[in-house]
Protein backbone atom coordinates (compact mmCIF):
# COMPACT_ATOMS: atom_id res chain seq x y z
CA UNK A 1 0.00 0.00 0.00
CA UNK A 2 3.04 2.30 0.85
CA UNK A 3 4.54 1.45 -2.75
CA UNK A 4 0.49 2.21 -4.61
CA UNK A 5 0.80 5.39 -2.32
CA UNK A 6 4.08 6.68 -3.94
CA UNK A 7 3.63 5.18 -7.18
CA UNK A 8 0.13 7.55 -6.72
CA UNK A 9 1.95 10.46 -6.19
CA UNK A 10 4.47 10.06 -8.25
CA UNK A 11 2.02 10.05 -10.74
CA UNK A 12 0.26 12.52 -9.89
CA UNK A 13 3.25 14.75 -10.26
CA UNK A 14 3.84 13.80 -13.28
CA UNK A 15 1.71 15.95 -15.01
CA UNK A 16 1.66 15.04 -18.61
CA UNK A 17 0.54 16.39 -22.49
CA UNK A 18 -2.08 16.32 -24.57
CA UNK A 19 -2.06 17.07 -28.36
CA UNK A 20 -3.58 20.14 -29.60
CA UNK A 21 -4.07 19.42 -32.95
CA UNK A 22 -4.76 16.03 -34.80
CA UNK A 23 -1.50 15.67 -35.82
CA UNK A 24 0.37 12.16 -35.34
CA UNK A 25 2.20 12.71 -31.94
CA UNK A 26 5.14 10.05 -30.80
CA UNK A 27 6.81 11.31 -27.85
CA UNK A 28 9.09 10.62 -24.76
CA UNK A 29 10.10 12.51 -21.84
CA UNK A 30 12.53 11.64 -18.77
CA UNK A 31 12.66 12.55 -15.12
CA UNK A 32 14.35 12.27 -12.16
CA UNK A 33 12.26 12.60 -8.88
CA UNK A 34 14.14 13.90 -5.77
CA UNK A 35 13.88 13.98 -1.91
CA UNK A 36 15.83 16.26 0.05
CA UNK A 37 18.24 16.76 -2.97
CA UNK A 38 18.64 12.75 -3.06
CA UNK A 39 17.65 10.61 -5.99
CA UNK A 40 14.60 8.58 -5.09
CA UNK A 41 13.59 7.37 -8.61
CA UNK A 42 13.69 7.78 -12.29
CA UNK A 43 10.64 7.59 -14.31
CA UNK A 44 10.16 7.40 -18.44
CA UNK A 45 6.87 8.39 -20.47
CA UNK A 46 5.51 7.68 -23.43
CA UNK A 47 2.31 9.34 -25.41
CA UNK A 48 1.21 8.14 -28.78
CA UNK A 49 -1.84 10.07 -30.39
CA UNK A 50 -2.81 9.58 -34.01
CA UNK A 51 -5.93 12.25 -33.42
CA UNK A 52 -8.56 9.72 -32.96
CA UNK A 53 -6.80 7.87 -30.21
CA UNK A 54 -4.17 8.09 -27.56
CA UNK A 55 -1.89 5.97 -25.01
CA UNK A 56 0.15 7.22 -22.23
CA UNK A 57 3.04 4.71 -20.76
CA UNK A 58 4.82 5.13 -17.69
CA UNK A 59 7.55 3.18 -16.19
CA UNK A 60 9.75 4.24 -12.85
CA UNK A 61 12.47 2.81 -11.11
CA UNK A 62 12.55 3.39 -7.62
CA UNK A 63 15.83 3.56 -5.70
CA UNK A 64 13.93 4.14 -2.58
CA UNK A 65 15.20 5.81 0.83
CA UNK A 66 15.28 3.81 4.00
CA UNK A 67 12.12 3.07 5.48
CA UNK A 68 10.62 6.39 3.88
CA UNK A 69 10.07 5.34 0.35
CA UNK A 70 10.49 1.36 -0.60
CA UNK A 71 12.61 0.65 -3.54
CA UNK A 72 10.73 -1.18 -6.40
CA UNK A 73 9.05 -0.82 -9.41
CA UNK A 74 6.12 0.98 -11.17
CA UNK A 75 4.36 0.99 -14.16
CA UNK A 76 1.32 2.78 -15.57
CA UNK A 77 -0.58 2.88 -18.55
CA UNK A 78 -3.67 4.30 -19.65
CA UNK A 79 -5.56 4.32 -23.35
CA UNK A 80 -8.86 6.86 -24.26
CA UNK A 81 -10.15 8.59 -26.95
CA UNK A 82 -9.00 11.56 -28.48
CA UNK A 83 -11.83 14.20 -29.58
CA UNK A 84 -11.30 17.91 -30.17
CA UNK A 85 -10.31 19.25 -27.00
CA UNK A 86 -11.02 16.35 -24.85
CA UNK A 87 -9.60 13.12 -24.01
CA UNK A 88 -12.00 10.45 -22.59
CA UNK A 89 -10.04 7.75 -21.28
CA UNK A 90 -10.89 3.94 -21.79
CA UNK A 91 -8.46 2.09 -20.03
CA UNK A 92 -5.97 2.67 -17.16
CA UNK A 93 -3.78 0.14 -15.18
CA UNK A 94 -0.86 0.50 -12.41
CA UNK A 95 1.55 -2.25 -11.02
CA UNK A 96 4.04 -2.15 -8.46
CA UNK A 97 6.40 -4.27 -6.58
CA UNK A 98 8.33 -3.77 -3.60
CA UNK A 99 10.16 -5.13 -0.87
CA UNK A 100 8.46 -8.65 -2.76
CA UNK A 101 4.98 -7.61 -2.92
CA UNK A 102 2.84 -6.76 -5.96
CA UNK A 103 0.21 -4.73 -6.28
CA UNK A 104 -2.28 -4.21 -9.70
CA UNK A 105 -5.00 -2.42 -10.47
CA UNK A 106 -7.14 -2.04 -13.39
CA UNK A 107 -10.16 0.61 -14.54
CA UNK A 108 -12.31 0.87 -17.63
CA UNK A 109 -14.22 4.01 -18.10
CA UNK A 110 -17.30 4.98 -20.21
CA UNK A 111 -18.60 8.07 -21.41
CA UNK A 112 -16.49 9.72 -17.94
CA UNK A 113 -17.92 7.27 -15.40
CA UNK A 114 -15.98 3.85 -14.09
CA UNK A 115 -17.61 0.88 -15.61
CA UNK A 116 -15.41 -1.45 -13.71
CA UNK A 117 -12.73 -1.64 -11.56
CA UNK A 118 -10.33 -4.52 -9.90
CA UNK A 119 -7.43 -4.00 -7.26
CA UNK A 120 -5.02 -7.26 -6.13
CA UNK A 121 -4.79 -7.63 -3.63
CA UNK A 122 -8.27 -6.24 -2.38
CA UNK A 123 -7.61 -3.09 -0.14
CA UNK A 124 -9.06 -4.00 3.05
CA UNK A 125 -12.13 -2.03 4.34
CA UNK A 126 -11.21 -0.87 7.87
CA UNK A 127 -13.23 1.53 10.15
CA UNK A 128 -11.10 5.11 9.34
CA UNK A 129 -11.81 4.28 5.31
CA UNK A 130 -13.96 6.70 3.78
CA UNK A 131 -16.43 4.58 1.79
CA UNK A 132 -16.51 4.82 -1.90
CA UNK A 133 -20.29 5.68 -3.57
CA UNK A 134 -21.39 4.89 -6.67
CA UNK A 135 -22.16 8.67 -7.45
CA UNK A 136 -18.17 9.41 -6.90
CA UNK A 137 -17.60 7.12 -10.08
CA UNK A 138 -19.14 9.46 -12.81
CA UNK A 139 -17.90 12.24 -14.15
CA UNK A 140 -14.25 10.87 -13.29
CA UNK A 141 -10.77 10.25 -15.26
CA UNK A 142 -7.94 8.25 -14.14
CA UNK A 143 -4.82 9.87 -12.55
CA UNK A 144 -2.66 9.96 -16.17
CA UNK A 145 -5.30 11.49 -18.22
CA UNK A 146 -6.64 14.01 -15.71
CA UNK A 147 -3.60 16.14 -16.35
CA UNK A 148 -2.63 15.92 -19.73
CA UNK A 149 -3.01 19.40 -20.87
CA UNK A 150 -3.16 20.98 -24.54
CA UNK A 151 -3.57 24.37 -25.63
CA UNK A 152 -3.02 26.99 -27.68
CA UNK A 153 0.31 28.59 -25.82
CA UNK A 154 2.10 29.51 -22.79
CA UNK A 155 -0.65 31.19 -20.81
CA UNK A 156 -2.82 31.15 -17.67
CA UNK A 157 -5.73 29.45 -19.43
CA UNK A 158 -3.66 26.13 -19.29
CA UNK A 159 -4.14 26.53 -15.19
CA UNK A 160 -7.49 26.64 -15.41
CA UNK A 161 -9.37 23.82 -14.69
CA UNK A 162 -10.58 21.29 -11.88
CA UNK A 163 -11.32 17.27 -12.28
CA UNK A 164 -12.28 14.37 -10.54
CA UNK A 165 -10.19 11.14 -10.80
CA UNK A 166 -10.42 7.83 -9.79
CA UNK A 167 -7.40 5.83 -9.22
CA UNK A 168 -9.04 2.56 -8.58
CA UNK A 169 -8.37 3.03 -4.97
CA UNK A 170 -9.76 6.64 -4.16
CA UNK A 171 -11.85 9.52 -5.72
CA UNK A 172 -10.32 12.80 -5.59
CA UNK A 173 -10.30 16.01 -7.18
CA UNK A 174 -7.48 18.46 -8.45
CA UNK A 175 -7.62 21.69 -8.73
CA UNK A 176 -4.82 24.03 -10.80
CA UNK A 177 -4.79 27.84 -10.98
CA UNK A 178 -2.58 30.08 -12.16
CA UNK A 179 0.80 30.85 -10.26
CA UNK A 180 2.88 32.58 -12.94
CA UNK A 181 5.52 32.92 -15.32
CA UNK A 182 9.40 31.73 -15.53
CA UNK A 183 11.86 31.10 -17.62
CA UNK A 184 13.99 27.96 -17.97
CA UNK A 185 17.47 28.05 -17.77
CA UNK A 186 19.35 25.53 -16.38
CA UNK A 187 21.64 23.88 -19.18
CA UNK A 188 21.41 20.11 -17.05
CA UNK A 189 17.79 19.83 -18.04
CA UNK A 190 16.01 18.67 -20.88
CA UNK A 191 14.60 22.33 -21.84
CA UNK A 192 15.22 25.80 -21.16
CA UNK A 193 12.80 28.33 -22.25
CA UNK A 194 9.39 30.06 -20.85
CA UNK A 195 7.34 28.03 -18.65
CA UNK A 196 4.28 28.44 -16.83
CA UNK A 197 3.25 27.94 -12.97
CA UNK A 198 0.71 26.26 -12.11
CA UNK A 199 -0.84 25.82 -8.36
CA UNK A 200 -2.17 22.44 -7.73
CA UNK A 201 -4.67 21.95 -4.83
CA UNK A 202 -5.76 18.41 -4.07
CA UNK A 203 -8.93 17.65 -2.07
CA UNK A 204 -9.96 13.95 -1.01
CA UNK A 205 -13.75 12.52 -1.53
CA UNK A 206 -13.69 9.12 -0.77
CA UNK A 207 -11.47 5.51 -0.51
CA UNK A 208 -8.61 6.58 1.27
CA UNK A 209 -8.14 6.14 5.16
CA UNK A 210 -8.96 9.28 7.50
CA UNK A 211 -5.87 8.43 9.72
CA UNK A 212 -3.44 8.48 6.35
CA UNK A 213 -0.89 11.17 6.67
CA UNK A 214 -0.03 11.55 2.90
CA UNK A 215 -3.64 12.49 2.82
CA UNK A 216 -4.07 14.80 5.29
CA UNK A 217 -0.77 16.67 4.16
CA UNK A 218 -1.40 17.13 0.29
CA UNK A 219 -4.56 18.38 1.06
CA UNK A 220 -3.39 20.68 3.63
CA UNK A 221 -0.75 21.30 1.81
CA UNK A 222 -0.28 24.68 -0.07
CA UNK A 223 3.12 24.35 -1.79
CA UNK A 224 2.32 22.16 -4.83
CA UNK A 225 3.35 23.93 -8.15
CA UNK A 226 4.33 22.92 -11.46
CA UNK A 227 6.15 24.37 -14.11
CA UNK A 228 5.25 23.69 -17.67
CA UNK A 229 6.85 23.87 -20.64
CA UNK A 230 6.00 23.18 -24.35
CA UNK A 231 6.79 19.78 -26.29
CA UNK A 232 8.53 21.34 -29.32
CA UNK A 233 5.70 22.29 -31.62
CA UNK A 234 3.37 19.42 -31.34
CA UNK A 235 0.98 21.71 -29.22
CA UNK A 236 1.56 19.93 -25.85
CA UNK A 237 2.59 21.58 -22.80
CA UNK A 238 4.72 18.93 -19.91
CA UNK A 239 5.96 19.62 -16.93
CA UNK A 240 9.35 21.11 -16.74
CA UNK A 241 9.75 21.11 -13.12
CA UNK A 242 7.26 19.86 -10.18
CA UNK A 243 7.92 20.33 -6.90
CA UNK A 244 5.64 19.17 -3.60
CA UNK A 245 7.30 20.73 -0.09
CA UNK A 246 7.22 18.07 2.54
CA UNK A 247 8.69 18.14 6.38
CA UNK A 248 11.43 15.68 4.82
CA UNK A 249 12.27 18.07 2.50
CA UNK A 250 11.11 19.07 -1.28
CA UNK A 251 9.90 16.26 -3.36
CA UNK A 252 10.74 17.18 -6.51
CA UNK A 253 10.83 15.88 -10.22
CA UNK A 254 12.85 17.65 -13.42
CA UNK A 255 12.57 17.22 -16.90
CA UNK A 256 16.22 15.56 -17.40
CA UNK A 257 15.40 14.62 -21.50
CA UNK A 258 12.46 14.96 -24.07
CA UNK A 259 11.47 13.68 -27.47
CA UNK A 260 8.69 15.36 -29.00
Amino acid sequence: MIQFRFASLATLLLLACAPARAADVDARASYILTLGGINIASMDVGLTDDGASYAVDLSANVTGLGAVVASGTAKANTTGRSSGSQLVARTFGLQTRANGDNFKIDVTFSGGDVDSFKVEPPIIDNYDRVPLERRHLTGVTDFLSAFLLRGNGLDKSLCQRRVGIFTGVERFNVELSFAGTDEATSPRTGYQGPVVLCSVNYKPVSGHFTSSDITTYLADNDRIVVWYAPLGETGYFIPYRVLLGTSMGDLSMVLTSMRP
